[in-house]
């Protein structure tokens, strides 16, 4: 990425305010299952904590096409949307996988349709850093200000570190969206099996319990009784079904 290396950067204040971040960000993203959402956290962590940053936007592509974009602030969503342009500074910073920085939009001739709504809306300042999720989802994350040349050396090195940091929680919360949807699709899998569906059956009419909660107690019994789950259904089953002795 490029960064501007003409003022220093390594400020302690600086480094002690970005540590706080990547944490904030972290536990707000680590147990986080639906990607939406984590997009929905990280672009609020960003605007809140990082000092003069007034706005903060996501812009994702899924195997290379536009895959949705989570704004800290709906009224400016439009900037981080491609549907609206593609000649956009997030476009080109994924594009050419470098952070892009526009000071002064005002003095600014590289995006005219996106700069125009961006001073409409009350943008002066960007950076755009690249984010490498995983194989099939890229994106930049997007820093505004609304003064001019509010964002300094210093907002970019953050905004690099916060990208990469980014990147790794993002991959993270795809694989437990996966591993979600393959657990989703196993578990109804296993209600339409014969007997471990009469079990689930047995246990949603005694406790009047919901089919993933009824299942999540015979998956209980069988770990605590250390024998496969289709045992214990049978067994399970077998019981209810013995006939009552007179």
């Amino acid at each position: 990425m490029n960064l501007d290396t003409r003022e220093p950067v390594t400020d302690p204040l600086n480094v002690l305010e970005t540590a706080a971040l990547l944490r904030e960000l972290t536990a707000g993203l680590i147990a986080v299952a639906d990607f939406d959402e984590a997009l929905a956290r990280l672009v609020r962590v960003a605007r809140d904590a990082i000092p003069g940053v007034d706005s903060c936007g996501f812009t994702a592509l899924r195997a290379g096409e536009p895959a949705g974009v989570a704004a800290s602030d709906a009224g400016r969503a439009e900037l981080d949307d491609l549907r609206h342009s593609p000649d956009t500074p997030a476009l080109a910073a994924i594009r050419r996988r470098e952070m892009i920085t526009a000071a002064d939009l005002d003095r600014e001739s590289r995006w005219p349709a996106w700069t125009g709504r961006a001073r409409g809306l009350g943008v002066r300042g960007v950076i755009s850093a690249p984010v490498d999720v995983d194989e099939q989802v890229i994106g930049a994350i997007n820093l505004y200000a609304e003064p001019a040349d509010a964002l300094t050396p210093r907002h970019q090195l953050t905004a690099m570190l916060l990208a990469e940091h980014a990147g790794l929680l993002l991959a993270a919360v795809r694989d437990r969206e996966r591993q979600a949807a393959q657990a989703g699709q196993l578990d109804a899998a296993l209600l339409e099996e014969g007997v471990i569906g009469q079990a689930v059956g047995v246990i949603m009419t005694q406790r009047g319990c919901p089919a993933p909660e009824a299942l999540a107690v015979l998956r209980s019994a069988a770990a605590s009784l250390d024998i496969p789950l289709r045992e214990v259904a049978e067994r399970l089953v077998s019981t209810v079904s013995r006939p009552r002795e007179s």
